[in-house]
């Protein structure tokens, strides 16, 4: 009898060109994305007087220094001076460009899937972590550093060591409040930020495969958290109605890619290296309190005391605390903040738009705060759907769509000292400015902190639906 396959073991055989001796691979690349940040890689090209290998498989993207406003006139010369080299590049190499003022201008891990780009079996790089994102749609995609930027733009291949498998099963119903961000934030803080190193995470059960695609790719972009190299999700029915009729997805014959994409799933029994199950119904609203993604805790918690754990934990708690300007043993729902962010290429999506305006809708923020679309086309559908007027009306700022706040590239900045509640994906020291202190959570309980003032439990805002 043949071997049961995982879903990795059957999208490495189909990419692999060859393997050395050393293990290494050699796997061909279906998609390619760029950014402003891989400058470095296209100078590479010139410095070797190369072409891109394959334009028609390579899609240039402006995101991280896009400014969320005033595009018209970029006052700063380095932001504007990033997106003129990606204009050049593109237009050097023949590359389709997804500019600034373009109308599916975006988040590169938000138009991948949005414009079909991303589609199930692919085998997607960018020079990104969060390219995991894509996984979602069960694509083999990953990120890649500036020198493999620059070898998959001459040669369209990449050579990369398969990582090891593991599966997360999540089982149950999610209770009210309880988001894909929270399932992510409670394995991680359960395992911690090196509890997948090394392995590509395949997520299933029940939980998962009740999660919309945007929660799909909200767990898959934060696997990089927990220290995977990708994560992924077998393609299903929800996969397949997000993907039709989508600019660059087959419609020629709809069906036959269907029954293609339907046999990614890994074969029953198949065996993973690694197995873990959690039970979804288990699973909080979930905040970060420290400076690493699994320093988290759920919002009803206590934050920790460095007294009460081994000395090897309690310096990097102590350490955390202190930077946070936090003290050990307070209860964690209460603590103040000084503004809020909503957007990034982990909650940027109009699902995450419509649960954050559905906790605002009618009411006033205690603090200011940004929130940014995922994508120009995220941006049009919420102000058809008149959530630009809900958040506008909370007092908060509505903005075009980039990674905005989420790594601060383009100005959008969080003050030394000043606390954020934020949907993004990484809370490190100075991740949103120097000196930022940064919780994450979810966009709904982003919503809940802006009409506090406070780290505070979403499901109060929900009344019976809580019970």
């Amino acid at each position: 009898m043949s071997k049961r396959r995982t879903m990795l073991d059957k999208l490495w055989r189909a990419h692999e060109i060859l393997c050395r001796e050393d293990g290494i691979s050699l796997l061909w690349v279906d998609r390619h994305l760029v950014h402003e940040g891989s400058h470095h890689a296209f100078a590479k090209l010139t410095d070797r007087d190369l072409q891109v290998a394959r334009p028609d498989l390579t899609f240039a993207v402006v995101d991280h220094y896009a400014p969320t406003r005033d595009r018209a006139r970029i006052a700063d010369p380095k932001i504007a001076g990033m997106i003129d080299t990606l204009r050049k590049n593109a237009q050097a190499h023949r590359l389709r460009l997804f500019d600034l003022h373009d109308q599916d201008q975006g988040i590169v891990h938000v138009i991948g899937p949005e414009q079909g780009l991303t589609l199930p079996g692919l085998l997607i790089n960018c020079g990104d972590s969060h390219t995991s994102t894509h996984g979602a749609f069960g694509a083999l995609a990953f990120g890649i550093g500036a020198t493999e930027v620059a070898h998959v733009l001459a040669t369209q291949t990449v050579w990369q060591r398969k990582p090891r498998t593991m599966r997360i099963t999540l089982n149950g119903t999610l209770g009210p409040g309880v988001t894909a961000k929270d399932i992510a934030l409670n394995w991680i803080a359960a395992l911690g930020t090196g509890g997948a190193q090394g392995h590509a995470v395949e997520y299933a059960g029940s939980a998962v495969q009740a999660l919309s695609m945007e929660g799909r790719m909200t767990l898959c972009n934060l696997s990089i958290e927990g220290g995977a190299r990708l994560g992924m999700i077998a393609p299903d029915a929800t996969t397949f109605d997000y993907l039709k009729e989508r600019p660059f997805a087959p419609d020629l014959d709809w069906e036959a890619a269907v029954t293609t994409w339907s046999t990614l799933a890994s074969d029953e029994g198949a065996i993973f290296d690694r197995d873990v199950t959690f039970d979804a119904a288990e699973i909080a609203p979930t905040v970060t309190w420290g400076t690493s993604p699994e320093q988290a805790l759920p919002v009803t918690a206590t934050l920790p005391d460095p007294t009460a754990v081994a000395p090897e934990k309690a310096k990097a708690i102590d350490a955390a605390l202190d930077y946070m300007g936090l003290q050990p043993g307070r209860p964690l729902e209460g603590t103040p903040i000084d503004q809020v962010f909503i957007g990034s290429c982990t909650n940027g999506r109009i699902e995450d738009l419509r649960a954050a305006a559905a906790v605002l809708a009618g009411q006033r923020a205690k603090v200011p705060g940004l929130v940014a679309p995922g994508s120009a086309q995220v941006k049009a559908q919420a102000e058809q759907e008149g959530l630009d007027d809900v958040f506008k009306t909370a007092g908060l700022t509505w903005a075009a769509s980039g990674c905005s706040m989420c790594v601060g590239m383009n100005g959008d900045l969080v003050a030394a000292g000043k606390r954020c509640a934020s949907s993004t994906n990484r809370n490190f020291r100075g991740r949103q400015g120097p000196g930022a202190r940064t919780h994450l959570m979810s966009p709904a309980m982003v919503a809940a902190a802006a009409l506090t003032g406070t780290i505070i439990d979403v499901r109060r805002f929900l009344g019976e639906r809580a019970a």
